[in-house]
């Protein structure tokens, strides 16, 4: 008798994939909202920047240890009006957490989208950063990308 074990059921087609305009839909969506080392450090070297700030939200003792050049620390948890004087009006503030495992930039998001600011998280955060070879500035200065 020949084995009718039924095939296991598929994980990853448990739920069908979007197809069409919800594709389309869902993932532009996403780009609103994120970005990548590669295109932040492309922009960074190119002049391309003027219409964003790099803001990391990790600690001091986390930027001064590493941090992407000319990024401005502002630690989520002190993120108030008074915190975000001095930043340009009307630029996008692309926010990068620790890595994959860190959800400081998420924290510091929220808090900025009640200043009715434009936020974009640059997926992979800090670790992608510097496991994809761009510059680390250390210090708890910004330094400069060169």
């Amino acid at each position: 008798m020949a084995d009718e074990t039924p095939a296991p059921a598929s994980l990853v087609l448990e739920h069908k994939p979007l197809v069409g305009r919800d594709t389309a839909k869902l993932f532009t969506h996403r780009l609103a909202m994120e970005t990548d080392c590669s295109d932040l450090y492309a922009d960074l070297t190119s002049g391309a920047a003027e219409g964003f700030i790099v803001v990391d939200p990790r600690s001091p003792e986390s930027y001064a240890q590493g941090h992407i050049p000319g990024a401005y620390n502002l630690p989520h948890r002190q993120i108030d009006r008074t915190a975000l004087e001095g930043f340009p009006a009307g630029r996008v503030l692309v926010l990068y957490a620790a890595g994959p495992g860190c959800n400081a930039a998420h924290k510091a998001a929220g808090r900025l989208g009640t200043f009715g600011l434009y936020v974009k998280e640059m997926i992979g955060g800090f670790w992608w950063w510097q496991s994809s070879g761009y510059p680390v500035a250390t210090g708890p200065e910004r330094g400069k990308i060169s």
